[in-house]
């Protein structure tokens, strides 16, 4: 049965304390089931036994002698007063209610369902009854209302403007960040194929300029090109780009640097100047720059004069320099070569004057180092004195000699020739060794044995260094040298003389197959020995006059070698004295026998086969440039 129905019932003298009653009942529902808000202060804590209803004093318990006059006295101690609730017209009571009702049930279930969960986990005491149905009324059950707890704060329902203004500040600013993201990626696209701001190249500012508009500028710096020609003797003439096709050609430098920036960096391109160099790179014809040359009036064959060297005269008895004189002959070919590298690196002038090999000059001038030279040379010819010793013997070249290898003309002017004066000198130096060089000559030797012998020298004796004395002595000549020396050697002997040998050889008779080494006239060792095998021409020991070549302890001794790599013969040996070629002193410990006629068939290959307890004594007393005499 509705509310409606049930006022129905009601007397009608009645329903009017009803209705007061179910309004301040209403009043203090409100009051507590109102959720306070933050700008609000929290009322006063209910005491829920004050508005807690006795259900038997609803009209549904089993007292029927319930008295609504002493209800109105109890319940209005707890709720505001009558004057604060409105009045609701009899007629409208009911209506009034059922929708109040309603209302109250919806708004209670909807703020606080999740709210009474919460504060129950446990389970609910029976002596606080929770309604079954809560989209009934408050009113006509009994209802147990729970205080808040203090200490904790109730959640709140999120504020619908305020979550409303933060979505429309996010929307803004998302709207601005992806418009400022489409401005900096547009200007980043711009400068992708253009320089940045404040990029400088060779000098141009070429911000926000392309590759193609960069080139232009720098071909326009070039484009009035011209140089002038200053030459000797002759006025100035110009050459412009136009008569040599001069025009500017990219090398692609420009176009690698805009490869290098990366646009996304364009705004360093405001705070950050940055300058560049590259190649001008620029082509002319080669072809009309020479004919250019050639029509320059200093190319002209009526403009030019050969010049003259100096040279160095023989006037008032003494030598002096006569100085060249400078002519105007053009050097073409040079000329061309000075005039294109100056347009190659785009210079506007070029002085011929100041380039040396732009004229035919003078082959010798006076401040030539080899023309002061000759001077010297020639007024120390007079005063030039060398003399050369061998032995107790002298000869001397003077001034008096040097002048006469001198020629001039009829001018007095010297008529210098190096290879000339240089040729007398070394036909003096070859008739000096002609007569005191002694290797290849044959000696008169006398033999232990009382024998008189002839032995050819080949590797022994006098021979002069020629080319060196030649060298030495023009060097003497020319700074006026006076000097008393020996000549240059390239092999010396023991003495001068005829007997260039001394009293210190070693005197090996092949004859005898027995050997002798004297020191200063004293025999200090000697021995038997075996020689090459006369039986064979190839081994037999040759005869003449050596020296010692090195020693080695030990050594192999090798045969020649075969086609297949392998030797002859291979002999260790403890003692290895060479004296000619492959021919030397060693031990040989195969022998059993040395000396007599051994060697005439079972000789060595040419050694000298020597004992080895004798090997070591030589060896350990044998000296560099001590003769060995061999001989038959």
């Amino acid at each position: 049965m509705s509310n409606k129905d049930k006022r129905s019932n009601i007397p009608e003298d009645s329903a009017g304390e009803i209705t007061d009653i179910e309004n301040k009942i209403d009043t203090a529902m409100d009051r507590i089931t109102e959720v306070p808000s933050e700008d609000t202060e929290p009322e006063a804590d209910i005491n829920p036994e004050d508005v807690f209803y006795d259900p038997e004093r609803d009209g549904t318990g089993d007292d029927e002698g319930y008295d609504p006059d002493d209800e109105d006295d109890s319940v209005t101690e707890e709720i505001p007063d009558e004057e604060t609730a409105e009045e609701v017209p009899e007629d409208s009571a009911g209506t009034e209610e059922e929708d109040y009702d309603e209302a109250v049930s919806e708004e209670y279930d909807e703020e606080h369902d999740e709210e009474y969960d919460e504060g129950y986990d446990e389970e609910p005491d029976e002596s606080s009854p929770r309604p079954d149905n809560r989209n009934k009324s408050a009113r006509p059950g009994p209802v147990v209302y729970v205080p808040e707890e203090p200490e904790e704060e109730q959640d709140l329902p999120p504020r619908k403007k305020k979550h409303k203004g933060i979505r429309i500040f996010g929307l803004l600013l998302a709207m601005m960040i992806v418009a400022a993201g489409c401005v900096y990626a547009g200007i980043s696209y711009y400068y992708s194929d253009r320089f940045f701001e404040g990029t400088w190249i060779n000098g141009i500012n070429c911000s926000g300029k392309t590759a193609y508009e960069t080139e232009m500028a720098l071909a326009e710096k070039i484009q009035d090109y011209s140089i002038q020609v200053s030459s000797r003797n002759q006025e100035p003439q110009t050459i412009t780009g136009d008569q040599i096709a001069y025009q500017y050609l990219s090398t692609g430098e420009t176009l690698s640097l805009l490869k290098s920036q990366k646009p996304y960096e364009w705004i360093r391109g405001f705070y950050e100047k940055k300058s560049y160099t590259v190649s001008e790179n620029t082509y002319y014809d080669k072809t009309l720059l020479q004919n250019q040359v050639t029509s320059l009036n200093c190319a002209k064959a009526e403009n030019q004069t050969a010049p003259e060297n100096a040279y160095v005269a023989y006037k008032d008895n003494q030598f002096q320099i006569i100085p060249e004189t400078q002519g105007t002959q053009l050097n073409i070919k040079q000329a061309y070569q000075i005039l294109d590298k100056a347009v190659a690196e785009k210079q506007p002038t070029v002085d011929f004057n100041s380039a040396p090999d732009a004229y035919v000059s003078a082959d010798i001038t006076s401040d030539s180092p080899e023309l002061q030279s000759t001077l010297e040379a020639c007024n120390n010819y007079t005063k030039a004195s060398i003399t050369y010793t061998f032995g107790d013997q002298t000869v001397t070249l003077d001034g008096n000699t040097i002048k006469d290898w001198l020629q001039f003309d009829e001018k007095g002017q010297l008529l210098w020739d190096d290879a000339t004066f240089h040729q007398h000198i070394a036909d003096y130096v070859a008739q000096v060794a002609a007569q005191f060089d002694t290797v290849g000559t044959e000696r008169e030797f006398y033999t232990t044995s009382g024998r008189t012998v002839y032995v050819y020298g080949s590797a022994y004796g006098w021979a002069m260094d020629q080319e060196a004395e030649v060298a030495q002595l023009a060097q003497e000549i020319q700074s006026g040298t006076q000097t008393t020396r020996e000549p240059a050697y390239k092999q010396t002997a023991n003495t001068h003389g005829v007997n260039d040998i001394g009293n210190t050889y070693i005197e090996v008779d092949l004859s005898a197959q027995h050997m002798y080494y004297y020191q200063s006239g004293s025999l200090i060792f000697d021995s038997d020995f075996v020689s090459g095998n006369m039986s064979y021409a190839d081994r037999q020991t040759p005869s003449g006059i050596y020296t010692l070549y090195y020693k080695k302890s030990p050594d192999v001794l090798r045969g020649a070698q075969k086609p297949d790599g392998t030797y002859e013969y291979e002999e260790p040996v403890d003692y290895w004295m060479p004296f000619n070629g492959g021919v030397g002193f060693h031990d040989a410990p195969w022998r059993g026998e040395f000396g007599g006629d051994i060697y005439l068939t079972n000789g060595s290959h040419g050694c000298i086969n020597l004992p080895p307890e004798n090997a070591a004594v030589l060896y350990s007393i044998i000296q560099y440039n001590v003769p060995i005499v061999c001989f038959y």
